[in-house]
């Protein structure tokens, strides 16, 4: 089992909010906007460097999506900011009729995602915003792991042509992975590699997964741990690669069981590689007030339930 370390813990929102800058620095067409949120999607130090490049639309998420579609008919590069379910849930028309249909440049970049989002409750946690997003046609959907990777998807979607949904949180996780990454879009990232299960992980989940992959070693089973950044396009190739060699395969995501990674997984496998296949997600319900840690545990996203569905789906090989 290779070895994980940190030194320091950051939220991935703050990735998202350096990313923002540096694409800022390299392109002069990266414009942002936010929907009065500025403080929690870190976008402060691109408003006081591009002051002439952000927009404040204030409480008004719908005419922000409607703004940055029309920008991107001049070139501009739009980045959209706000919490992820304001960013999906409350204004999915809006996505898909001016962005997703029209093929627009925009990039929608949601924090506060998930059960993380803590405190803040039910009506905020959204837990379906992948699966809403990875059904619009042209889509692209990225559910980095940390802050470095956070950052380096913010600067490499900066470069994509075509919309893209850019998921990331709000609690501060261990950062592990490497400062000059280069994120390749499409490309799963091999954590570890083993020969008795495939642990396909997204997001703050992808931590879970080492830390339960750290306990399945020292019981003696071979943890295979992939980071599926990019829900959609997924890396179909990474799976069945993995899958062929393992027999079975967990899915670890924060998010609802229905519609998001593990049934994307599932899918190739019906199709190509019928396997069993065991999920580490949301049950179908929504979250409720609480401390992360607390909320992690009582739905079931920590890495002991990670260890439990690896044992579970290991007897089903």
């Amino acid at each position: 089992m290779k070895k994980y370390t940190y030194t320091e813990k950051k939220d991935t929102r703050s990735g998202f909010g350096a990313g923002l800058l540096e694409a800022g620095r390299k392109n002069k067409n990266v414009v942002g906007l936010c929907a009065d949120l500025i403080g929690s999607l870190k976008m402060g130090d691109f408003q006081k460097e591009f002051p002439d490049r952000f927009v404040q639309v204030g409480i008004a998420e719908a005419n922000m999506i409607g703004i940055a579609a029309g920008m991107t008919i001049g070139g501009k590069i739009p980045f959209t900011g706000t919490f992820a379910n304001f960013s999906t849930g409350r204004v999915y028309d809006q996505i898909r009729q001016s962005v997703a249909y029209s093929d627009k440049n925009v990039k929608i970049c949601a924090s506060h995602a998930g059960l993380t989002l803590g405190e803040d409750g039910a009506t905020h946690q959204i837990l379906e915003d992948l699966g809403m997003m990875k059904m619009l046609p042209g889509m692209t959907v990225i559910n980095p792991c940390d802050y470095n990777q956070t950052k380096a998807a913010t600067i490499a979607i900066a470069e994509h042509e075509g919309p893209v949904y850019l998921r990331f949180g709000r609690p501060v996780i261990p950062v592990f992975t490497p400062a000059d990454q280069k994120f390749e879009i499409g490309k799963a990232w091999m954590v570890n590699e083993g020969a008795d299960v495939s642990i396909f992980a997204t997001g703050h989940l992808v931590w879970e997964a080492i830390l339960a992959g750290e306990k399945l070693a020292e019981e003696g089973i071979d943890a295979e741990i992939i980071n599926i950044h990019t829900i959609k396009p997924i890396d179909k190739e990474a799976i069945l690669k993995s899958v062929r060699k393992t027999g079975c395969v967990v899915s670890c995501e924060e998010h609802n069981r229905l519609g998001g990674l593990g049934d994307s997984i599932a899918q190739i496998l019906a199709q190509e590689l019928p396997t069993p296949i065991e999920y580490v997600a949301v049950n179908d319900s929504f979250g409720e007030s609480g401390t992360p840690a607390e909320l992690m545990k009582k739905y079931g996203l920590d890495s002991s339930n990670i260890v439990e569905a690896v044992k579970k789906v290991m007897k089903r090989k």
